[in-house]
Parts: C-alpha cells; structure tokens; sequence
C-alpha cells in the first residue's frame, strides 16, 4: 500500500514538472521585453533633443544668395540753369471767360484769353485766341497766333510754311464749282418756297447726304 501511495506521487510530481515550466516561458518572455523598452525610454528622457548631423551640416553650409546685378541701362541727368517764371497773370470771370498770361526768363512769353460764344439753339462753343513767342536756336524770334472755336484750330506765323500760290487754270475750275454750288442752292431755296412738297424732299434727301445713304435722284 505504501509502495502504491509513493508510486503515485512521483507519478504525479513528474506530470505536473513540465506544465510549471510550460508556463513560465510567457511569463520571462514578457519581462525580456519589457527591459530593452524601459531602458530606451529612460535614456530618450535623460537625452538633449539634436538635429540630425544632415540637417546640421545644411545649416553650416547656408550662404547668403549672390545679389542679382542691373543689367539696366544708367541714365545720368544733367542739371541745366534754372529758368525762372518772370510773371503769371490770371483772370477768371463768372460767365466763363478767362485771361491769361506769363513770361520766363529766357524769353518766352505766351497770352490766351476764352470766352463761350453761343452756337446753335442749345449749345455753346468755347473760343479760345491767343499767342506765344520764343528764341530759337538761331537767335530769330519766333511768334505764334493762334484761334481754336467751332471751326477747329488756326494758327498764323511767318515761320510757318506756305502752300504755293493756285495757277490760273486750277483757280478757274474752283470758280465753276464754286458758281454751281451756289446755283443750286438758289434753285432749291427757289422750289422750297414755291412747292412745300419739294421743300420736305430736299430735308430728306439733306438727311440721307448727312449720314451717307445712297439715294436716285
């Protein structure tokens, strides 16, 4: 009985040798692990954060961009003698019409006066007369007239240059032309005021001449 009893228990001794051992493996796995990974933490803690040496070596290398150069063209400005503005006169009247005038010191004088002059029914056109002088290069003085209203820009001076006279044959033809244009514009105003029919056919045909329609006549 007693060899039974003992039989039993190394039986059951060496059964339950390799099931303790079995399971302690996980066990001292676990704690392998975790070591390598305590320690790593630690020494990240107790470390001074660094740049990578590639990011450093970057940094080192930096220098400043090279200046782009002008390849512009220089302009120098000469100062020339300071011309000074002698006189400055200004009149302004309350229907529009003004005065004007100034002279510099190297003899350049100019005038100008305007006015509004009534053109049309319901319109009005500005005129404007005046003149100016200087010296030329060549020490001869020049002189400008000038008149700018409802008919355009004139102007008037001795340096200006001339059309050459009309030859006779050519003055001879404007004449004609001249005479016919006037001869039926007297023929018309005529059958205006003898027939009003002829009369509102004349407007018409003024109206289709002005925006250029073609018409028979």
């Amino acid at each position: 009985m007693k060899l039974l009893v003992v039989s039993c228990a190394l039986l059951a001794l060496a059964t339950a040798l390799p099931q303790r051992r079995v399971s302690l493996k996980p066990e001292q796995q676990e704690v392998e692990d975790q070591q390598p990974a305590e320690q790593n933490y630690n020494n990240y803690q107790q470390q001074e954060y660094r740049q990578p040496p590639q990011q450093q070596q970057q940094q080192q290398e930096y220098r400043p961009a090279k200046q782009i150069e002008d390849f512009r063209p220089k302009v120098s400005l000469e100062t020339t003698t300071f011309i000074p503005i002698i006189r400055f006169d200004k009149e302004q009247g309350t229907d529009g019409s003004y005065k004007t005038a100034y002279e510099t010191g190297n003899n350049i004088q100019a005038n100008e006066e305007g006015y509004l002059k009534p053109y049309g029914e319901d319109h009005s056109a500005l005129v404007q007369q005046g003149s100016y002088s200087y010296t030329a290069p060549d020490g001869q003085i020049i002189t400008v007239e000038y008149t700018a209203d409802e008919m355009g820009f004139r102007v008037k001076g001795d340096h200006i240059p001339t059309p050459p006279p009309v030859s006779p044959e050519i003055q001879k033809g404007l004449d004609l032309i001249y005479a016919g244009i006037k001869a039926n514009a007297e023929r018309d105003a005529l059958e205006a005021k003898n027939n009003p029919e002829a009369a509102a056919r004349q407007e018409d045909r003024a109206a289709l001449d002005y925006k250029g329609t073609y018409y028979q006549q």
